[in-house]
C-alpha cells in the first residue's frame, strides 16, 4: 500500500515541533535550576519534565506511527458494504485494527499532556499568589476542577465505547462512539472541558493585573498578552475538532494526530511563556545594569554623573527591599520586566516592583 501524504508531509513537522518543545522545556528548567539550584525546582518544573520525557515524546511517536506504520487508516471511513467485504486476513484489515488502537493511545496521551500543562500552570499560580487568601481558595477549587475534568475526559476517551475491543472493530460497524479517530463524544467533551479549564486558569492572573489600579498600562498589556496565550490553545482545539468533523473520511486519523501534535506544542509554549518572560526580564536588567560602564568610557563627566545616580538608586532599592522583607515573606514573583523600582496599590493587592521584578503582596 502506498505511503500517505501524512507520512511524507507531517513527519518532519512532528519532530521539529517535538524538538522545539523539548528545547523550550529544557531552557525553562535550566534557567530555574541555575537561579535557584536543583533543589529549588518547583512542582511546575517537575510537571514540565514529565511532559517532556514521557508524554510529549510518546505522543509524537504515536502520531508518527499512525502514518508510517498504519498508513493513516483506522476503523472509520468505510461503508457497510466495504466492511462486510473486507477480509479479516487482509493487510488493510491489519492496518485498520492497529491504526484504531494507536488512535486510542494517542487520545490518552493527548489528554494527559494537556492536563499536565494545566496542572503546571496551576502550580505556578500557587507560587505567584502565595499568602493571598482569596486566591488560595480559588486555586484549590482549580486543582479540584482540573482533576475532575481530567478524569471525565480520559474516561470518555477510554471507557466511552463498550465493550472495549469495539474501539478497533471493523465489521460490523461499531458506531461513531467506537471510532477513536472521529468519535464525537471524545471531541465534544475534550473541547468543552479543555476550553473551559483554560479560561478559568487565564482569569486568575488577569484579575490580579487589572485590579492593580496604578500599575503601568504597558506592563498590564504585556503581561496580559503572556497570560492570555491560552486562547491560542483553545483556538487550536476548536479548529482540530472542526476539521475532523468536517471530513470523517480515511484522512481523519492522520488529521487528528497531526493537529493533536500542533495543539500540544502550542500548549507547551504557552505554559512555559510566563517563566521564560521572567528570565528574559532578568536579562534586560543585566544589560541595563552594564549600560553605565559602557557610557562611562564614551560619555565623560555626564556618564560619571549618571553612574552615580544609578548607584544611589540601586542602594535605595536594596535598603527598601531589606526594610520590607518581612512583609514580602509570602509574596511570589509575578513576572520580570526591566525598569525602576516603584510600588503600586490596587485595592487589597499591592504590586511591588523591585529590581525590575513584579511581586504581588
Amino acid at each position: 500500500m502506498a505511503r500517505t501524504s501524512f507520512e511524507y508531509g507531517f513527519t518532519p513537522e512532528a519532530f521539529i515541533l517535538l524538538s522545539l518543545g523539548v528545547l523550550i522545556i529544557c531552557l525553562r528548567v535550566t534557567l530555574n535550576a541555575t537561579s535557584r539550584g536543583i533543589r529549588g525546582l518547583e512542582w511546575d518544573d517537575y510537571c514540565m519534565l514529565l511532559v517532556m520525557v514521557i508524554v510529549y515524546t510518546l505522543e509524537t511517536v504515536t502520531a508518527y506511527a499512525q502514518g508510517a506504520f498504519w498508513a493513516g487508516l483506522a476503523n472509520n471511513g468505510m461503508t457497510d458494504e466495504q466492511r462486510r467485504q473486507l477480509d479479516l486476513r487482509s493487510y488493510e484489515y491489519y492496518l485498520r485494527v492497529n491504526g484504531s488502537k494507536t488512535q486510542l493511545v494517542g487520545w490518552a496521551l493527548y489528554i494527559l499532556m494537556l492536563w499536565l500543562c494545566k496542572l503546571s500552570v496551576c502550580f505556578f499560580y500557587s507560587r505567584l499568589t502565595s499568602g493571598l487568601q482569596q486566591y488560595d481558595t480559588r486555586l484549590k477549587i482549580c486543582y479540584g476542577i482540573i482533576l475532575a475534568t481530567f478524569i471525565a475526559t480520559e474516561a470518555t476517551a477510554l471507557l466511552g465505547c463498550q465493550p472495549f475491543h469495539h474501539n478497533w472493530q471493523v465489521h460490523p460497524d461499531p458506531g461513531n462512539h467506537c471510532q477513536p479517530a472521529i468519535s464525537k463524544p471524545n471531541l465534544y467533551v475534550t473541547v468543552v472541558l479543555n476550553t473551559s479549564t483554560d479560561a478559568l486558569l487565564t482569569s486568575i492572573p488577569l484579575r490580579m493585573l487589572w485590579t492593580a489600579k496604578t500599575l503601568p498600562l504597558r506592563t498590564k498589556l504585556s503581561l496580559t498578552v503572556i497570560f492570555c496565550g491560552a486562547i491560542f490553545v483553545m483556538a487550536a482545539g476548536i479548529l482540530r475538532c472542526a476539521l475532523i468533523l468536517s471530513d470523517p473520511s480515511n484522512a481523519a486519523p492522520a488529521r487528528a494526530t497531526s493537529w493533536a501534535c500542533r495543539e500540544t506544542f502550542v500548549a507547551v509554549v504557552i505554559s512555559n511563556a510566563p517563566m521564560l518572560y521572567q528570565h528574559a526580564g532578568r536579562g534586560v536588567r543585566y544589560v541595563r545594569a552594564h549600560e553605565g560602564f559602557v557610557r562611562r568610557w564614551s560619555g565623560g563627566a555626564s556618564a560619571v554623573q549618571e553612574i552615580g545616580c544609578r548607584m544611589r538608586t540601586f542602594g535605595t532599592g536594596r535598603q527598601q527591599q531589606q526594610q520590607q522583607r518581612p512583609r514580602m515573606a509570602g509574596a511570589s514573583r509575578l513576572a520580570s520586566t526591566g525598569g525602576d523600582e516603584e510600588e503600586e496599590e490596587g485595592g487589597s493587592i499591592a504590586v511591588v516592583e523591585r529590581g525590575g521584578s513584579w511581586f504581588v503582596d
